[in-house]
């Protein structure tokens, strides 16, 4: 007879444990031992608890391959989350640590392996690769794909965040905050609505700070004092919310007919367009992706967009600096060209059209369709086709956290048919799909890979492009820290090649998830460890700095409303000298798309309370030595990186601290 010290954690979020009737069976090379119920004296599988428990074999198990655990009903349904098991031998074996991380609904049975990540080449044991080829079995079962809607990434079939599994769902205290803060910020914007007359334009830009008391931050209050000055404006094409969308501009478009003397004014001395033209400081924002959108109809009455084209010139003194603005895509006489130099309130007014295009293009293209949609479809992938003791399974795991539910609640409470961009953004309804599937239709995998993007763009060389210099030093911090884990498991290129669930994956990636995309240039196939290490790179990247760069500034940015509009209720002037205050006020939001406003993006941008930063693993996958020290080693550089942008940006007035590795959270969870 042999004896074995099992170890069992409960997990340690509200309603983890419980009190119904836990098993255990030990599964070896050899036999199975005594089926065991898990009971000492007093409560067992209390919330955050790790029991011992002895369980007898007969006979001698050998190396024990699985554990089973099993939970039966007493009296009252009561789920239960397990973290880990061990188990270790009286006799002074190894102690070999079973990784879990699973709910346990309803009267359940399942089987966990032992933590030591391996490919389907490694396993020789039948038992083991039946188990591989079950788990994975249930997992398609349950995790299935669907169209939410043409022309974009396909996604996970489940019609609200109730359809999802308890495992990919919200922990109770990060759903009891998720909807209380929302409801908090729309209560507070309530109270502001009724000391202003509801739905009335205001009178005056000042009008806005009546709004502006509670929810508020530093950068936002910086940019209600300095919002209407030019280099602010190119701070935030650099820095702001939307930072990949400026480009180097080598000649004027033909549908932008500046010339040297409309812009000269706004030179340094000593310089001409054309000079600075060849030179390379001369930037561009193109909306043309806004053209034609369908606009959105709040409470009866008509919104607006414009598709506004706007010259940028990288001053010596001023730093980035707008010098024409065109707010349409075809010139005429209709469609002046706006310049520095123009009364006061048509430049300003001019310049609130191009935030109004940047609020849709961030929110829309930037946000949600370049970093939710697109890791959507590597998770659902990852569910389908690689079993939890896969490396790639344990690598991206933490990365996917939660990112299934607030997708699914994405699409049903805030870009649905009566969702919030329905109620307040100018692009809501028919016209945020059809923005989203133009720039799916031209969206590359070239693109989502920092370096690339910053070269094709021409942007490598601007100075005070705080989001590329950050990006760049955590693209290269995850890439040599995935590098490193790919070459620990794939020894060679071939054993890449020869991992069938790996290029099942890559299939249901390109074939399932990014369908009708021929340009996207993600091949069906994986061919070298290279290959791997950049595509989990762009995977990690993307759910961790990409989206905080576009997600954790949006109240900073938006929460002055002129800054950054959500929509506009007159059309983009035509007369530069007709402009006037009463028509400022007339085209921007109401007080109450205001408050909306302000509390969606507070919502929506605020760091999470229960975040997990990047590099921290509190489930522990991974159990050897040599993955735990890169994992060490990785948490490491990330803090040389955070040491060295809190350097630079010490001294500043506006500090860029988006990408700081301790703010940015593991997964898209918000």
């Amino acid at each position: 007879m042999e004896v074995y010290t099992v170890t069992v954690a409960t997990g340690t979020s509200e309603y983890s444990g419980t009190n119904n009737y836990i098993y255990v069976t030990l599964i070896g090379e050899n036999g199975e031992s005594e089926r065991t119920l898990l009971d000492n004296p007093g409560l067992d599988f209390c919330r955050g608890a790790v029991d011992q428990y002895k369980v007898v074999s007969p006979s001698p198990l050998g190396s024990v391959l699985l554990v089973r655990l099993e939970k039966q009903r007493y009296w009252v349904e009561d789920n239960w989350f397990c973290r880990y098991v061990t188990v270790e031998p009286d006799d002074g074996g190894k102690v070999q640590t079973f990784p879990c991380y699973r709910w346990f609904v309803g009267d359940l049975k399942m089987e966990i392996r032992e933590g030591k990540a391996t490919t389907v080449m490694d396993d020789s044991s039948p038992k083991l690769l039946e188990h591989r080829k079950t788990e994975l079995q249930e997992r398609r079962k349950t995790y299935r794909w669907i169209t939410w809607a043409p022309g974009i990434p396909r996604c996970i079939d489940a019609k609200t965040e109730a359809d999802l599994p308890q495992d990919a769902r919200f922990e109770n205290e990060k759903r009891s905050d998720f909807e209380h803060s929302l409801h908090y910020a729309l209560l507070e914007l309530s109270l502001k609505k009724l000391t202003i007359r509801f739905g009335k334009s205001w009178n005056d830009l000042e009008d806005f700070k009546r709004i502006f008391w509670k929810l508020r931050s530093p950068i936002a209050e910086y940019c209600m004092e300095h919002w209407e000055e030019d280099w602010l404006f190119g701070y935030q094409c650099l820095n702001g919310s939307n930072p990949r969308m400026i480009q180097r501009c080598k000649t004027l478009p033909e549908n932008f007919p500046v010339t040297a003397g409309m812009v000269q004014r706004s030179m340094a001395d000593g310089t001409t367009l054309t000079k600075e033209l060849k030179a390379g400081n001369i930037y561009l924002l193109d909306y043309a992706i806004m053209e034609g959108i369908p606009t959105n109809t709040i409470k009866g009455k008509p919104q607006f967009i414009a598709a506004p084209l706007c010259l940028l010139y990288q001053h010596p003194d001023d730093g980035l600096i707008p010098i024409a603005i065109q707010l349409e895509q075809t010139p005429g006489l209709d469609t002046p060209i706006f310049l520095p130099t123009d009364p006061p309130l048509a430049w300003l007014l001019a310049k609130m059209w191009v935030r109004h295009a940047e609020f849709q293009v961030f929110q829309l293209l930037s946000h949600l369709l370049r970093t939710h949609l697109v890791v959507e479809v590597f998770c659902v992938a990852t569910l389908r086709q690689l079993p939890a003791v896969h490396p790639i399974y344990k690598l991206l795991a933490p990365h996917l956290r939660y990112t299934l539910e607030i997708n699914c609640r994405g699409r049903t409470q805030l870009i649905s048919d009566t969702g919030i961009f329905k109620r307040v953004v100018s692009t809501g309804g028919k016209g945020l799909l059809i923005l989203a599937q133009r720039e799916y239709k031209v969206l590359t995998y070239r693109s989502l890979q920092p370096r690339s993007d910053f070269i094709d763009r021409g942007v490598m060389q601007i100075s005070n492009y705080f989001y590329r210099d950050h990006s760049l030093m955590l693209w290269d911090a995850i890439h040599s820290f995935v590098s490193g884990m790919v070459n620990l498991y794939y020894q060679t290129d071939r054993d890449v090649q020869q991992d069938a669930e790996l290029q099942a994956w890559i299939r249901d990636v390109t074939q399932e998830g990014f369908t009708e995309l021929p340009n996207f240039g993600l091949k069906s196939k994986l061919s070298s460890r290279e290959e791997l290490s950049t595509l989990l790179s762009v995977i990690i990247f993307t759910t961790t700095a990409q989206h905080a760069a576009t997600n954790n500034g949006q109240f900073d940015w938006c929460a002055w409303v002129p800054n950054t509009p959500c929509t506009m209720r007159l059309p983009p002037p035509t007369d530069k000298d007709a402009v006037t205050m009463e028509m400022i006020m007339a085209t921007l939001p109401d007080v109450s798309q205001s408050c909306v406003q302000m509390a969606i993006t507070w919502h929506l941008g605020r760091a999470q309370p229960d975040a997990i930063p990047l590099g921290q693993y509190p489930e522990q996958h991974f159990t050897e030595g040599r993955a735990l020290e890169m994992i060490d080693s990785f948490r490491k550089e990330l803090k040389k990186i955070e040491e060295q942008i809190l350097n630079q940006s010490a001294g500043l007035d506006l500090q860029y601290l988006f990408l700081l590795p301790s703010r940015i959270e593991n997964s898209i969870t918000i």
